[in-house]
């Protein structure tokens, strides 16, 4: 090939601000290869902000300005230690952007809202919405002894907290329907009070007063526990992937 027909590719330049850093894959929960395949400490290697859950589905995880809580079937938030391992996580170095301030909200409406605000239906980003909430509803699945059940069995024993008038953070991320079953297409949001006094997998909510922030991402590494012999050996072909996260998940 000449010098003047030479096929020209410019290589793609990020930073630490546009890229979203996955671990594992939703899918791989849905026959329950729940194991814990990377440790809280190398996650947070990748970023300070994100969410996951503890090997066997060991409650709901949020990390805030680096810091790693966590939720449990007792609704007790505690603090996540460096060697707690996990099967699957998102996570990214905070850069959000102030989008608007909302008053009075569901939370249907308000994801609505932040998807034509941010005008990317096909792109991944991250929602960080912080202020008093007059209603939010989360959950904590019970965690899991291996051999691990399916998802689907798992999603069926879970603890259900509601507040009132709380005061907390929303941490989500939104994922497009073309990556569905890699996470869950649309928002999956989880949420930590002030206070502690509730966190979790949020379930429902209305925004009494709040700022949102948003942080758009045009770089997906997809990180799989590859060394993970069950995951590697396991055939998906005959799972029903996403009728089972869209169950698990709502």
């Amino acid at each position: 090939m000449s010098t003047a027909n030479a096929l020209h590719i410019k290589p793609i330049h990020t930073n630490h601000e546009n890229v979203l850093y996955q671990h594992g894959t939703l899918a791989q929960l849905v026959p329950g290869l729940l194991e814990g395949t990377i440790s809280m400490k190398e996650l947070l290697n990748e970023g300070n902000t994100g969410i996951g859950t503890g090997e066997g589905l060991d409650g709901e995880i949020i990390v805030l300005d680096g810091e790693a809580w966590k939720v449990g079937r007792s609704g007790v938030v505690e603090k996540v230690s460096d060697d707690t391992t996990l099967p699957f996580a998102n996570m990214h170095h905070a850069a959000f952007q102030f989008q608007c301030e909302r008053e009075n909200i569901a939370l249907p409406e308000l994801h609505n809202r932040i998807v034509e605000a941010n005008g990317r239906a096909n792109a991944f980003f991250s929602v960080r919405i912080h202020g008093l909430f007059s209603y939010i509803k989360t959950r904590a699945v019970v965690k899991q002894s291996a051999p691990y059940p399916p998802l689907q069995t798992v999603a069926e024993q879970q603890e259900i907290f509601e507040a009132h008038n709380v005061q907390g953070t929303l941490l989500g991320y939104f994922a497009p329907t073309i990556f569905n079953g890699a996470a869950v297409a649309g928002f999956h949001d989880h949420f930590l009070a002030d206070d502690h006094s509730i966190g979790g997998h949020v379930l429902d909510a209305t925004l009494k007063k709040g700022k949102i922030c948003s942080q758009i991402f045009d770089t997906l590494v997809q990180h799989l526990p590859v060394d993970n012999p069950e995951y590697r050996n396991h055939d998906f072909s005959h799972e029903n992937i996403l009728e089972a996260i869209e169950k698990a998940e709502h």
